[in-house]
This record gives C-alpha cells, sequence and structure tokens, in this order.
C-alpha cells in the first residue's frame, strides 16, 4: 500500500511518515501542495493525507483538481488545524472522504486510514495471492499469468483464490465443494474435475 502524504509542517511529516512507515506501509511525501498535484497525478497511491493550508497551492484547490480534472478517485484525509464547521463542510465538498483535525493522535490517524482504506476496497497484500506465475487480485477480481490477463468464469477464479489460499495442502472434493461452491451445493462433485 502507498501512502501520499502532503505536509508543509516537517516536525508533523516527520512523525506521520514514521509511523506509517512502521505500520508497514510505503510513504511519499510533498510539502507544498504543486509538489503534491504532481506526484499524486504522476504516481499510483492508494491513499493520500492532505493538510489545507500549504505554499503553491492549498488543500482544497489540491483535492477539487485531482477530482474533477484528473478524475481521480483516491481516498483522501485532510488533516488539518481548520477546525470551523465551515471549514470541515468544504473540505468534504471539495472531494476528501474524511476530515482529521490537528493535534492528533496517530492511533487515530492509523484507526481513520484502515477505515477509508476498508471501505474503498482497498484491504491490503492480504487481497493479493501470487505463486508460479499467477498473481491474483481478490479485490480487484483480476487473475494474470506471468503478467497476461487470465478469462476466467467467477466460479473459476474463486477456484483458483481457493488453491493458492491453500497452497500446499491437499484438498478433498468435498472441502473444495463446501469452501468454493458453498454447503447448499447439491450437484455432482465431479463439477469440481470440469472447472479445474
Amino acid at each position: 500500500m502507498r501512502i501520499l502524504v502532503v505536509e508543509d509542517n516537517r516536525d508533523i511529516l516527520a512523525n506521520v511518515m514514521d509511523y506509517l512507515q512502521l505500520k508497514g506501509w510505503s510513504v511519499d511525501c510533498a510539502q507544498d501542495g504543486l509538489s503534491g498535484l504532481h506526484l499524486a497525478t504522476s504516481q499510483h497511491y492508494d491513499l493520500i493525507v492532505l493538510d489545507i493550508m500549504l505554499p503553491g497551492m492549498d488543500g482544497y484547490q489540491l483535492c477539487r483538481r485531482l477530482r474533477e480534472e484528473a478524475r481521480s478517485e483516491v481516498p483522501i484525509l485532510m488533516l488539518t488545524a481548520r477546525d470551523a464547521l465551515e471549514d470541515r463542510l468544504q473540505g468534504l465538498r471539495s472531494g476528501a472522504d474524511d476530515y482529521l483535525l490537528k493535534p492528533f493522535a496517530l492511533s487515530e490517524l492509523h484507526a481513520r486510514i484502515e477505515a477509508i482504506l476498508r471501505r474503498s476496497g482497498k484491504t491490503g497484500e492480504d487481497d493479493v495471492l501470487e505463486a508460479g506465475g499467477i498473481r491474483i487480485d481478490k479485490a480487484a477480481h483480476m487473475a494474470s499469468i506471468d503478467g497476461k490477463p487470465m478469462e476466467l468464469s467467477y466460479k473459476e477464479f474463486e477456484l483458483l483464490t481457493y488453491f493458492l489460499e491453500n497452497q500446499g495442502i491437499a484438498l478433498s472434493r468435498e472441502k473444495i465443494l463446501n469452501n468454493v461452491w458453498n454447503y447448499d451445493y447439491y450437484g455432482d462433485a465431479r463439477t469440481i474435475d470440469t472447472h479445474v
């Protein structure tokens, strides 16, 4: 997971970056709005933590440009000392997904980031499985082999995912039926052979 932090206060930026990296995320940073916009439009990020009061371009403008001009759907968490109701509403109207006031606890920042990622369907590395050149992205419901997309039916995708999740384990037909077709499947157990 990659996170972009756009914050002009060096101390806050350093603390947030260190904390998020300790939590296992890859973190890039920008200290002004124009640099933040450049990074956000030229790189892929799973989430942006965005201050409002930035040199060059404020957080509201940056957020609007990402949403309107770049058509970006990357989740954005605004992090700012501006606590007036109108400021919070303007942030959300600009396209932010959440708004966290300074000062804040790093644990709350972490919890809000996880909640936003969960709501947006970006739950992390557990959603990507790899083995022998096969790569499955469960969140995007995509499979590839040696970088080439695979055309799979829904059940074929579920079956392949189940096999990758259970590498090195001998699986009976009944166990596969129970986990991929669910308990209420009453068809022939040999249907697995056809899908495999």
